[in-house]
């Protein structure tokens, strides 16, 4: 069963940061994070986005960075009219990896508008087993 993780003081302070360097226009993801097991899950709603051309999933610092632009575009035409609106949006989220967390073992998955990102934390090996070195009498 996967537990649910705790805040990290980078999770509760991105909202701030944002706001300081001044990235009000850009809308942040909503996302989902937990462990399940020693795997730390993002998942992201970000229908109607193609992952290859749209979606940019980067690790810089300890923090992982999925930044997405949805570009919309429509056209109503009739006998007498044309009307054309373009939608464009870049949304952007960093969430804090797990403590030793490698790049190479990161990976990521789109299914039904969901992107799912995987960072295995390191697993805490077991202290080796003490070895008593005998000493030589001469």
């Amino acid at each position: 069963m996967a537990e649910l993780s705790k805040w990290t003081p980078s999770d509760v302070l991105e909202p701030l940061r944002r706001f300081i360097d001044g990235e009000l226009a850009t809308s942040s993801i909503r996302v989902e994070q937990f462990m399940d097991g020693n795997t730390l899950v993002v998942r992201a709603e970000v229908p109607g986005l193609d992952p290859d051309k749209d979606v940019e999933i980067t690790v810089s610092n300890g923090m992982l960075h999925i930044k997405a632009e949805r570009e919309e575009k429509t056209e109503h035409k009739s006998k007498n009219s044309y009307r054309s609106e373009f939608r464009y949006g870049s949304f952007t989220r960093s969430v804090s990896l797990p403590p030793g967390a490698r790049e190479e073992d990161i990976t990521a998955s789109y299914k039904d508008g969901v992107l799912e990102v995987r960072a295995p934390a390191a697993v805490e090996t077991a202290e080796p087993a003490k070895r008593k070195i005998q000493i030589a009498r001469s």
